[in-house]
Order: C-alpha cells, then sequence, then structure tokens
C-alpha cells in the first residue's frame, strides 16, 4: 500500500497531559463539554482514579495503540497547569503537504498558551518543512480559526468544511484558504436547542473513500444538499449520523494509513454508539480503531482533537 495518501497521515503529534481538566474558558460556547462534563466524575468513580491521571494514562495508552498499528507517534509532555486543553494539540497547527505549516488564532486567551517552539522545531528537524504561515497576530482583531477542530479538511478536493462560530471566523477562513488553496464552504450548524456547533470536526469525519456526517444539524437545506453533493462528487460514501451519535463523538474520528493498511481512529464510545450498518460500511475501507479516551471527552473534545496529523514528507534518518 502506498504509505503517502493526502487525507490519512501516517504520524500524528499527541500531547500527554500532567494536569488535565475541563477549561472554564472554553464551557461557555461548547455544548460537548456541557454535556460530558456531567460524566466527569462518574467517569473517576467507575476507575477509582482521578481523573488528571486517568486521562495521561489514557493518552499513554493511545498512543501505544496507535504505534502497534505502525503509525508514527510523536508524544510531548505538558506539566503545566495553565492550559487544560493542551490535549488538543490540533487546534493551533496544522501541516500540509509541500512542507507548510499554519499556526493558528485561538478564541481562549488560555488555550494562545499551547502554541509550543519545540513542537515545531522537531518538525522541522524530523521532516521537510518550507514555510511556516502564523495567523496567530490577528486575535488582536478578535478574528479567530482554531485549525482542523474549526475546519475539516478534505486534502483530495481542496475543500475547507467550516461551521460558522465564535472559532471560525470567515475573514480568517478566507485568508487560510487563499494561502492553502483550499476552496471555503462555511456554514451554519445548530443542535436541537438552537446552540451552535463550536468545532466542524465533532459533526464530520472526511476520509479517503467515505464521510460522516451530522447532516441534520445543519441549518440549511440548501447548504446541506451542496456540501452532500460535494462528496458523493467525489466518490465517497455519505455515512449519516443522527445528533445523539454526534453527541457521543461519532463524528470526531480521524482516518490514519500505516504502511500495510487504512485505520479509523475513534473513541470508545463513538465506536459503541454506531450501529452494525455504518460499521460495516466503514470496515469496507479502513480497519477501526477504538480507543478509550472516556477521561479527555469531559472536556468536550475526543480522538479526532487529540491527533495533530503530520502531512509532511520525512527527511532521512
Amino acid at each position: 500500500m502506498n504509505k503517502r495518501n493526502p487525507q490519512a497521515p501516517s504520524a500524528v503529534i499527541m500531547i500527554r497531559p500532567h494536569h488535565f481538566y475541563a477549561n472554564p474558558q472554553t464551557q461557555g460556547d461548547n455544548a460537548f463539554q456541557a454535556l460530558a462534563g456531567d460524566n466527569a466524575e462518574s467517569v473517576a468513580h467507575m476507575t477509582a482514579t482521578p481523573l488528571d491521571s486517568l486521562a495521561f494514562q489514557q493518552v499513554s495508552t493511545a498512543a501505544k495503540q496507535l504505534e502497534e498499528q505502525g503509525i508514527r507517534v510523536h508524544i510531548f509532555e505538558d506539566e503545566s497547569y495553565a492550559t487544560p486543553d493542551s490535549v488538543f494539540p490540533n487546534n493551533w497547527f496544522s501541516t500540509h503537504s509541500g512542507g507548510h505549516i499554519a499556526i493558528y488564532p485561538m478564541y481562549a486567551d488560555n488555550r494562545r498558551l499551547e502554541r509550543r517552539s519545540d513542537i515545531i522545531n522537531m518538525l522541522k528537524q524530523a521532516y521537510r518543512v518550507q514555510d511556516v504561515i502564523d495567523y496567530s497576530g490577528l486575535e488582536q482583531d478578535q478574528l479567530y480559526l482554531e485549525g482542523t477542530g474549526a475546519m475539516v479538511l478534505d486534502h483530495i478536493e481542496r475543500v475547507a468544511y467550516a461551521v460558522q462560530s465564535n472559532r471560525a471566523n470567515p475573514l480568517a477562513l478566507e485568508r487560510f484558504c487563499s494561502h492553502f488553496n483550499y476552496e471555503p464552504m462555511l456554514f451554519d450548524a445548530k443542535d436541537e436547542n438552537g446552540v451552535a456547533v463550536y468545532h466542524t470536526n465533532v459533526l464530520m469525519c472526511i476520509g479517503t473513500d467515505f464521510v460522516m456526517l451530522g447532516g441534520d444539524m445543519v441549518t440549511s437545506d440548501t447548504r446541506r444538499n451542496e456540501i452532500i453533493a460535494r462528496f458523493e462528487g467525489s466518490g465517497r460514501e455519505v455515512i449519516y449520523l443522527t445528533e445523539q451519535q454526534i453527541t457521543e463523538f461519532c463524528g470526531n474520528a480521524l482516518e490514519l494509513q500505516s504502511d500495510t493498511q487504512r485505520l479509523l481512529a475513534l473513541s470508545l464510545r463513538a465506536y459503541n454508539a454506531l450501529n452494525s450498518q455504518q460499521r460495516g460500511i466503514l470496515e469496507k475501507s479502513v480497519t477501526l480503531l477504538p480507543l478509550d479516551v472516556s477521561a479527555i471527552e469531559t472536556a468536550g473534545g475526543s480522538i479526532r482533537c487529540m491527533l495533530a496529523g503530520v502531512h509532511l514528507a520525512s527527511r532521512p534518518v
């Protein structure tokens, strides 16, 4: 199997938190965090392990399971109390074929502290990096675009799908798309209570041969039909997720590729919420890899948020 796949990276960066907790600065517009937070005590109680220790263990175990499947994992430690969401690195940077890195403007003040020069320097040393485009200065103008949380990128068709929210400003999206040669596809999506979806990557997952989509949450029928037509036009099979499945993080998954197979990393909670027909469609093209990240999910994100894909060419060892 060809190791280089524009949609499915073969390497990821993960952050292992030493002092994990749900971020109070993001709870206001993250409905997933509020829902998941109700389960925080029960998650810790079931294991008789403090939540921060459990999060540390689950990140360690997930990284090991990915490596056992042939995925290269670069793991970094975070020993700070000031960065509770650091376990979600895909929001502050992304990497792109051709040797490009983007650094993003973050909505919450304490999330801006997550940006780390040691991670960027590692990427420059281990991979071929041509340039780093830093959009973080847009924070001064209250323009935010939280990476591949705010955008779900179709690397094959060159489309950037983004739900309009506090975390995805149209001007910042246009600037990214013009620099990185993506077509912006901006739309509105809300839950049954009328609350805007805070990050696009909880609503959809784009793989090489499939898309998982919470289409009913897209508020405009016309826009929803346009999005579906784009996916079907690219030859992908669309798997429709219910709003309940979205709240179980079924849309928050990431396709990866080893030397021998394509994998879909998803949380154990999401895996259990998929029905047998949905799993069957996925298993036609990927091996499902359920990972227990129940402690992390109490902060309102899941496994896709935890994996910053590396779409760069490796330097010779």
